[in-house]
This record gives C-alpha cells, sequence and structure tokens, in this order.
C-alpha cells in the first residue's frame, strides 16, 4: 500500500531546517516524506558535516526507497551560509510554501510539515510575513485558523489549543469574546472528529483570570462570556468543561479527563505543553481545508551548521501529518 506524501517544506536556508530534513533520509515512520528546497543546499550542507546521503530528484508517483531522500528541486536567489541570515532568499522561503501549498490543493502531496522560517528577515525582503499560519490561511482563503500543538506524553497525547496568539498580553481580555471563542470551539471540535478521529471530543476549557475569576473577585470574563458560551455549546451536544483555573488543569487528574485543552492565550497553555513535550512536540494548523503540521521551535541559527540539532520535532510533525492524512474525512 502506498503511503501518503509529505511536502517537507525545508524553511530559512540559514537555519537548522536543511539539516533536519537531510535526517529524513532515515525516515522508517509512516507517510513519505519528500523535502521541497534547493537541493545544491542540502548536497553542500550534507558534504560539510560529513553525513552520506543519498538525494534523489522527486518524481510524481515514485516509492520511497530505504537510504534515499527524495527532493523537489526549487532554487535559492543566492548562496545560503548557515546561520547567516540573507533577505535575498525571503522570497524562496515563501516559494516553498507556495509549492506545497499547490500540490495539496491539486492532490499531488497529501498534507504539508514545514521547518521553521525567520519572520524578520522575510520582512527586510519586502514582504509583510507574520508566520507559516497566518500565510496560509490567507493563501487559502480561510477566516479563522487555531494553532494548536501537540506532543506524546508518558501519560498519554497532550493537545493545547489557543484562542488568542501573538498578542500582547494586555490586548488578550478585549480579544476574548462569545464569538470568537465559538468559532475556535467549533474548528477544533470539527478538527478533533474528522483529523484525529475522535467520534465525541471532549475539550477542557480554561478560564482567563486566576482561579477562573474566583467568582468574579478576580475578573467577570468567565461569568460573562466564557461560561454562557460553553453552556449553549454544550446543548448542542458538544463535550466541553471549564472554565478551569489553568493552574489546576494542567495536571494529570484534569488532564485524564480531556481529548484536548482550549487555552485562552499563548503562555497560559503553551508553558505547560512545552514543559511536557519540548523537543519531541508539534505545531498543527486547525481550519486549513489542508493538513499541516510543523516543528515547535525556531531556526536556532546559533546551530545552523553543527549537526546538532535535534530532529525530534520534525520527525513528529511528518508522523502525525500521516496519521491525520490517513484518517481525514473532512
Amino acid at each position: 500500500m502506498s503511503q501518503p506524501l509529505i511536502a517537507v517544506t525545508s524553511g530559512e536556508p540559514a537555519g537548522i531546517g536543511p539539516e533536519l530534513c537531510l535526517k529524513l533520509a532515515d525516515w522508517s515512520g509512516a507517510g513519505h516524506p519528500v523535502v521541497l528546497g534547493d537541493r545544491d543546499l542540502l548536497a553542500a550542507r550534507a558534504a560539510a558535516l560529513g553525513w552520506s546521503i543519498t538525494l534523489r530528484d522527486y518524481r510524481p508517483g515514485q516509492s520511497a526507497a530505504a537510504g534515499h531522500l527524495d527532493v523537489l528541486h526549487l532554487p535559492l536567489p543566492k548562496p545560503a551560509q548557515a546561520g547567516l541570515l540573507d533577505p535575498a532568499n525571503g522570497p524562496y522561503v515563501l516559494s516553498l510554501l507556495d509549492r506545497a501549498l499547490l500540490g495539496c490543493q491539486r492532490g499531488e502531496f497529501a498534507a504539508i510539515a514545514t521547518a521553521p522560517v525567520h519572520k524578520g528577515v522575510i520582512n527586510q525582503a519586502g514582504m509583510a510575513f507574520t508566520g507559516h499560519t497566518e500565510y496560509l490561511a490567507e493563501q487559502t482563503g480561510t477566516p479563522l485558523v487555531v494553532m494548536m500543538l501537540a506532543g506524546d506524553t508518558p501519560r498519554g497525547p497532550l493537545r493545547v489549543a489557543l484562542a488568542t496568539t501573538h498578542l500582547p498580553l494586555k490586548d488578550v481580555p478585549a480579544a476574548i469574546t462569545a464569538d470568537l471563542l465559538e468559532r475556535i470551539l467549533r474548528i477544533l471540535d470539527h478538527d478533533l472528529r474528522r483529523k484525529y478521529g475522535i467520534a465525541a471530543p471532549r475539550i477542557l476549557v480554561t478560564g482567563l483570570n486566576p482561579h477562573a475569576g474566583e467568582g468574579g473577585y478576580l475578573g467577570r470574563e468567565e461569568i460573562d462570556i466564557i461560561e454562557p458560551l460553553l453552556e449553549k455549546l454544550r446543548h448542542e451536544g458538544m463535550q466541553l468543561s471549564g472554565p478551569h483555573p489553568a493552574d489546576t488543569l494542567f495536571t494529570p487528574p484534569v488532564l485524564a479527563g480531556g481529548d484536548a485543552v482550549l487555552a485562552m492565550y499563548h503562555d497560559q497553555g503553551l508553558t505547560a505543553l512545552k514543559y511536557a513535550t519540548f523537543g519531541n512536540g508539534i505545531n498543527v494548523t486547525l481550519g486549513l481545508p489542508i493538513i499541516r503540521t510543523s516543528v515547535d521551535h525556531g531556526t536556532a541559527l546559533t546551530l545552523a551548521g553543527t549537526g546538532q540539532a535535534n530532529p525530534g520535532s520534525l520527525f513528529a510533525a511528518v508522523a502525525e501529518a500521516a496519521r491525520m492524512a490517513a484518517r481525514n474525512t473532512a
């Protein structure tokens, strides 16, 4: 049985993405990764590290071959040096995403897994870019996407979705509206069913304030916004619990009662998630018409070219993309 093709974008050429992708030559998990990037860059990075890796030009329909890394060649405008950013290569980074997305839209690829990019250098190249998530949402005409990070722990998978993402903390309360939470919870519930195969997802929802507002003494968002919205959706059949105090939600007895967590803001949810899964955690974009997973770390310019970067997160992203592709019914 053929494996689903996973388009793996190699990300910022000066970062650790290319060498992480090279390690996929040893891939033996689910899915057939195809690395999108400059073939010469990958060959040069492998040679500099002393790695003997066979690069094979990607051809649609070809089967995976042990010990070979399939590469869909997209040329760099300028040669890249490990650890040294160059705005001239900003358009190249986006071209990787564009080609991967096109492949998914026309059925060539089953999913995308992304190595890290450097937002700053893309913007220095004159292209407004806030991240993979926002870019893919714009390119697919998706009005709202949900960032969810996930990883395996000794007690099972931990999945944490975010109501707000990269907002200053002072702006979070105003962003937490009943409309936003309803839309996010519907996306989360839908994709847990369709892409994760969970028939009746149980979602744990945090409060915004310490102690979930403590009856209104520490804030009223739980009373005025979160609880009424959760009650409305419960009447529709969604399995929602909360709002929970965030400091006690991320404990084994509470987490055992849910399939995913919805946190109100970035650090509220991701501090616990990354403590439990860092190095093997992944980022999943929910709500898109395609499957997209990603590493949960950055370009690590100081590690680039050393061969010391841990490929665990990229391997986990490829594996999860393949699993999601196999069970996706969206």
